[in-house]
């Protein structure tokens, strides 16, 4: 086996799913090392077809459609060190997850590492690569690229005890921007998290994707879940104020949230003073003095 075909078989891929069966099966032959496909209670048959047409990749059908935890079921079915995420629309570039396996060994301090996106038959740079790559966190020392608070499921590589050790993705903020409170988190715990652009996924997206209001509102929704689940209350209420000030999206966001309120107040813990000061710098914010209300809740 080559080195390269050594350091992919350490890193699980774990694609979730739901009824995009012909789309999942025309890119699984992208993947290289063990797959984990997990399918979220598809309507297409979609786990059937993938066991007829590969027999080699483990399957997880789930009786209910569980947003991202199906992530989180994958990492825990995995049985290597390192775990890479994938769209039924995108894939890991030759040579990537090898490359990933390497950087990993060599850091044992990072988490979570983020990739270069190309997008689309053209190849065209993800706009948030040049984002990422901007990060104002710079790079630190044992960081193999610049630390970030945030990722995309899609190209991101996590180091498995790790991502198991913050809970994984969470049944509150489900999907779109599911990734916010498992970067918090993991930053929180000490672990960096860092951009490494030669670590390289494709993404087609697929035509079936739900529309771009309803995304925005969805997004909305998971921004302001994830602050009642970890940020101060000044942050929760910049965030509700925000949606309401976003229009018809935004209030349909702040809406769509309330069932979930309970359940992210639940799940409460505050991130710590670092988390928030870097936090503050990302966003071009001056660290914000601790208040009173604050300081009655622990981190």
């Amino acid at each position: 086996m080559s080195p390269a075909h050594e350091g992919a078989a350490r890193v699980t891929v774990v694609v979730a799913t739901r009824n995009r069966r012909e789309e999942l099966l025309a890119h699984l032959h992208h993947h290289e090392g063990p797959v984990v496909v997990v399918d979220n209670a598809s309507e297409d048959g979609t786990a059937e077809a993938v066991r007829a047409a590969r027999p080699d990749v483990q399957v997880v059908a789930l009786p209910r459609n569980a947003g991202a935890v199906a992530r989180t079921v994958g990492v825990r079915a995995a049985r290597t060190p390192y775990v890479a995420f994938a769209d039924d629309d995108s894939w890991w570039a030759p040579g990537a997850l090898a490359r990933a396996a390497a950087v990993l060994d060599a850091h044992p301090r990072v988490g979570l590492i983020a990739g270069s996106i190309a997008v689309g038959p053209q190849e065209r740079p993800d706009p948030l690569n040049a984002v990422l790559a901007a990060s104002p966190l710079g790079i630190p020392a044992g960081c193999p690229g610049p630390a970030l608070l945030g990722f995309v499921g899609c190209g991101a590589i996590v180091r498995r005890s790790a991502f198991l050790a913050v809970g994984g993705f969470d049944d509150v903020v489900r999907f779109p921007g599911e990734e916010e409170r498992v970067a918090l988190d993991l930053f929180d715990a000490g672990w960096r998290l860092a951009y490494v652009p030669e670590v390289r996924a494709h993404h087609h997206p697929s035509p079936r994707r739900e529309s771009g209001d309803r995304r925005q509102a969805e997004l909305v929704r998971s921004r302001l879940l994830t602050a009642l689940m970890r940020r101060p209350w000044r942050a929760v209420a910049r965030e509700a104020a925000g949606a309401l000030r976003a229009g018809s999206r935004g209030r349909r966001g702040l809406v769509s949230a309330l069932p979930r309120v309970p359940a992210a107040l639940r799940a409460r813990r505050r991130v710590s003073p670092t988390t928030e000061a870097a936090l503050a710098r990302l966003h071009g914010q001056d660290a914000p003095a601790p208040r009173t209300a604050d300081l009655e809740e622990s981190p």
